[in-house]
């Protein structure tokens, strides 16, 4: 009888990440963002006024890697950093007008490397796939808290 944990999925997944971001990165370096750099003036665009622990959390990356991404992001004019007026020790996040004039253009490009990516695929099976790989996302978190995922279902 066959087992989905017989199915080996992870260097897919792990593959298909890689392009995404090549290509992504490819298509945006005309502003000088890469990937990352995108999806955390996203979050900022969206958030403003995040400290970078909020940032990072909302990210699932390491708050000295968000650092080192925000570092690029303020010194190419993306991001602001400002005092937060509760707790001097710590820094507010806000984007830029620089950062406000490309999100449209970033937007239509990941959506057309979505497009492209998505060829010959409908919208169902792709809201399938992702309600999958949701769940496993999901299964792996709960490993990452300690605890033992839910029975698998037979």
């Amino acid at each position: 009888m066959a087992k989905t944990e017989d199915l080996s999925f992870g260097y897919l997944l792990n593959d298909v990440t890689l392009l995404f971001r090549k290509h992504f990165d490819r298509r945006a370096v005309k502003f000088g963002l890469t990937r990352v750099q995108w999806r955390a003036t996203k979050m900022l665009y969206h958030r403003e006024g995040l400290r970078q622990t909020e940032l990072a959390e909302s990210l699932e990356m390491e708050p000295i890697a968000v650092g080192r991404v925000i570092d690029r992001l303020q010194a190419a004019g993306f991001v602001e950093r400002r005092a937060d007026p509760r707790d001097r020790r710590a820094w507010r996040l806000y984007v830029t007008e620089r950062a406000r004039v490309v999100i449209g253009d970033m937007e239509l490009i990941a959506r057309d490397l979505r497009k492209d990516a998505t060829v010959g695929i409908d919208y169902a099976e792709l809201a399938h796939a992702l309600a999958v790989i949701n769940r496993i996302k999901e299964n792996l978190q709960v490993l990452d808290a300690g605890e033992s995922p839910p029975d698998a279902v037979d």
